[in-house]
């Protein structure tokens, strides 16, 4: 056998292998071929979604299982032996992996990433690679584990049997908490985005640490009730009795999978704790509070429990002042661990000031670009009022006949202390013209309104813009703040992907964190968001993936100007931005250009991004009060100004640019030179694999194709829009191989299965012509079965040879 004439796949299961089973690897726990560890990008063109290419490693080798300590990337044996080398440490620097191998068969080049050893890099024979245990013992050297920490960083994950297994960030956290809790760390702060899994991270944290011994009773905080109860039911649920809820109101709460438990509580009706548990999970709004006796959290001594988790840390807990911060003052004994998709980091306000700096973060970027978080397109729409301001004429009476005052009303003023009610009316109209010109009027929608007086407006504006399907159910837009209980009743049924209604949703602030809206499809923004951790919260409501629902992006509305939070260099995610003129749709056009996701580093916005401070009851916003009441002004009017269409560059600054020059710039720097794409066309046996590749890269051809005339090949495609090469349709092609008699040496049956060929290349744009498989379809069908067409040509390797040359002609310059 030829060694240099195996696949890279044999040369895994021959040499590869062998080796590692050689060194003491269990091949059934310890090793994992092909781990694909990303999803893929998701890539959005118009109405056509498609996922980029998963990173894969071809080798991962876990001392445990979910405790990785190498990385091999293989090669075939026409490569040298240290050719993976470069590919491999970039999947091990994202999986956080030490030990990096490469290898075509005959050895292995080991790269030491943890600096640890006398050489970084050394080359191995092919039965010289490292035991476990040798591997295991210069981890623990790097990371300075004891035997007593060893043992807790070695305690299993939860398993359920049902094949569920952390995502390769959620492992990179949990172990990363778990080493520094060992390690003795009692302070930590997580930083993973919204919808990366943040709560079955700390669902697997707190099972090893508790399962380890290591830490005996447990407190989980969170401020929303739907938080606490869905984490008993579904991430936490086997925990089982061992967990009770701090609060004395029973619930029955329906899981994920369909069935209902009635939560356990620590609490009887005279709020007396039941201290037998070892897992409690509280409000902090429930176990403190103004007054002396609202503070349960006294009731346990200090040293009562090991483990605090806070979610959502950002909040209340991060102020130093904060009645929040009381309750980890007085267990400051315990180690406490907080999780945030925004870190805050203010002159007023700090995380890692108390936690320390993130031991892990996992941000909206990268979540975007391994494709586990949903891209998203901005719509960015501006009133006439809202840019001109507003300044009433002399004498205007407001709605209660009092004149109005005399000045410059902005932004800042509509819907707080004046309301322009046509400005609502245009503001909801615009909205359902989205829903309509979209096709589908049940997106999950959610709208982020000044505060719940103009949430009810606004809800009243829907309705009537929507009446047909409010006469289908009246659930069809709903108000769900902080002082509806009907509305707040209906919060699971919006963020449930089983339920139709609610569909349109109006809110002040209550559904701008925390909450979990796998469905929500649109987002719209008629309120200033002055917070660039709120405005990440609002984002993050639709960033979660539902491939069930088809869910694979969503939409953000931007009626306030908050998005200009993408140009600030603390947003870490890639935009596509789309500006309507007052005539055009509100749906962004199919040939919107796909975002950069280069860094962005603009310069930084004034500091007044912590104008806003969440309340800290967490769960009731009420409208702010006025001691002059709002103004209301009727009759008034409102339109959509002009604006133009831009993207995010890769220096965050807004360019207008039209789908031709950015897809000309995108070739351009796929493709060198003219030359450079002539040689690779040429050279490719599958020229459908070069447009593959770009696809899998986010450059998709086919919109601008329609723009240009669909009987164009992609080779002219490319050659007209990045090198302004004048192009041949595939008719003219075509007709030139005709023309040049290229098929006289056949015989007649050979002859008509080519000239089919080329008529399916000119009217279908057919590239793999040698796929055997075209010959079972008609017209091809009626000439004879596939083994009869291709003995025509003397064989397959002969009818191949026949069709490359059939393309070769197709690709020939005109005399």
């Amino acid at each position: 056998m030829e060694k240099k004439s195996l696949s890279e796949r044999d040369i895994c299961t021959k040499f590869i292998t062998p080796a590692l089973r050689n060194a003491g690897w269990d091949e059934q726990l310890q090793i994992r071929e092909e781990v694909s560890f990303t999803k893929g990008r998701i890539i959005v063109r118009g109405k056509l979604v498609s996922r980029g290419k998963a990173k894969r490693a071809d080798y991962i080798l876990y001392y445990k299982p979910n405790i990785p300590l190498a990385l091999i990337e293989a090669k075939d044996n026409t490569h040298s032996v240290g050719d993976g080398m470069q590919q491999g440490l970039e999947y091990a620097e994202a999986l956080d992996i030490p030990f990096v191998f490469s290898s075509n068969g005959d050895g292995f080049v080991f790269h030491d990433r943890t600096g640890r050893s006398a050489i970084k890099e050394a080359t191995l024979g092919l039965t010289s690679f490292p035991s476990p245990d040798e591997l295991w013992a210069r981890y623990r050297v790097w990371k300075g584990l004891g035997a007593e920490a060893e043992k807790v960083v070695l305690q299993d994950y939860f398993d359920d049997g049902s094949g569920k297994a952390p995502r390769y960030y959620q492992v990179n956290a949990v172990n990363a908490a778990i080493e520094a809790i060992a390690k003795g760390q009692n302070r930590l702060l997580l930083v993973m985005a919204t919808g990366t899994g943040k709560t079955y991270t700390a669902f697997q944290i707190i099972w090893r640490l508790w399962k380890a011994g290591a830490k005996k009773r447990i407190l989980y905080l969170a401020d929303r009730n739907v938080l606490i109860d869905q984490t008993m039911v579904n991430d936490f649920r086997p925990f089982g009795p061992a967990m009770a809820k701090l609060s004395t109101n029973a619930k029955t709460i329906e899981r994920s999978d369909g069935a209902t438990v009635d939560l356990p509580l620590a609490l009887d009706r005279k709020r007396r704790i039941d201290t037998a548990f070892e897992i409690y999970l509280g409000l902090y709004q429930a176990i403190t509070g103004p007054e002396e006796h609202q503070k349960l959290y006294r009731e346990f001594s200090p040293s009562f429990f090991d483990l605090i988790v806070i979610d959502e840390c950002h909040r209340g807990s991060a102020a130093a002042d904060s009645a929040w911060r009381e309750i980890l003052t007085h267990f400051h004994g315990a180690t406490q661990i907080g999780l945030t998709a925004t870190p805050k980091e203010t002159e007023y306000v700090s995380n890692t000031e108390y936690f320390g700096a993130p031991v892990y973060t996992y941000s909206l970027r990268q979540g975007i670009s391994d494709g586990f978080l949903a891209p998203y397109k901005v719509v960015k729409v501006h009133i006439d009022r809202d840019v001109e301001g507003y300044r009433p004429e002399a004498g205007q009476l407001d709605r209660e006949g009092n004149e109005v005052e005399d000045r410059i009303y902005n932004t800042t003023d509509f819907d707080r202390t004046l309301v322009l009610d046509d400005r609502t009316l245009l503001t909801a109209k615009k909205v359902t013209e989205f829903l309509k010109e979209s096709g589908d009027r049940f997106q999950k929608t959610i709208v982020f309104c000044v505060d719940e007086e103009h949430a009810a407006r606004m809800r009243q504006a829907l309705v009537n813009e929507n009446r047909d399907l409010c006469d289908e159910n009246h659930r069809y837009v709903m108000r769900i703040t902080g002082g509806d209980k009907d509305g707040q009743d209906q919060l699971g049924n919006f963020i449930d992907p089983e339920s139709k209604y609610p569909v349109l949703v109006t809110t002040s602030r209550l559904l701008s964190t925390g909450v979990d809206a796998q469905t929500c499809r649109l987002i719209v923004l008629d309120r200033s968001v002055g917070s660039m951790t709120e405005f990440k919260q609002i984002v993050g409501r639709g960033t979660r993936v539902h491939e069930d629902t088809k869910k694979f992006y969503f939409t953000l509305i931007d009626f306030r100007g908050a998005t200009a939070h993408f140009a600030d260099p603390a947003f870490d995610g890639p935009v596509q931005i789309y500006e309507p003129g007052p005539d055009e749709p509100l749906t962004p056009p199919e040939d919107l250009p796909q975002p950069d996701d280069g860094e962005e580093t603009p310069p930084a916005t004034p500091g007044e991004d912590e104008t806003i401070i969440d309340d800290p009851g967490g769960i009731h916003f009420p409208t702010r009060p006025d001691r002059t009441g709002k103004i209301y002004v009727d009759g008034v009017g409102a339109r959509i100004v002009a604006e133009r269409v831009e993207y995010l560059d890769a220096n965050g600054r807004l360019v207008t640019e039209s789908l031709r020059d950015y897809t000309k710039a995108a070739l351009k720097k796929h493709f060198t030179s003219l030359d450079d794409f002539l040689k690779r066309w040429k050279s490719a046996e599958r020229k459908q694999a070069i447009i593959e590749e770009l696809e899998s890269e986010g450059l998709a051809l086919d919109p601008i194709a329609e723009e240009l005339g669909k009987n164009l090949d992609p080779f002219d495609f490319i050659c007209h829009i990045a090198f302004d090469r004048k192009p041949l349709t595939r008719r003219e092609r075509a007709e030139n191989v005709k023309k040049r008699d290229v098929f006289t040496k056949y015989g007649p049956q050979a002859r008509a299965v080519l000239d089919a060929l080329l008529a399916k290349y000119q009217d279908e744009g057919v590239l793999n012509l040698d796929d055997t498989n075209v010959l079972k379809i008609a017209p091809f069908s009626a000439m004879g079965s596939v083994v009869e067409l291709v003995r025509a040509f003397g064989g397959k390797t002969r009818f191949e040879q026949a069709v490359h040359e059939l393309q070769d002609a197709l690709y020939q310059e005109p005399a």
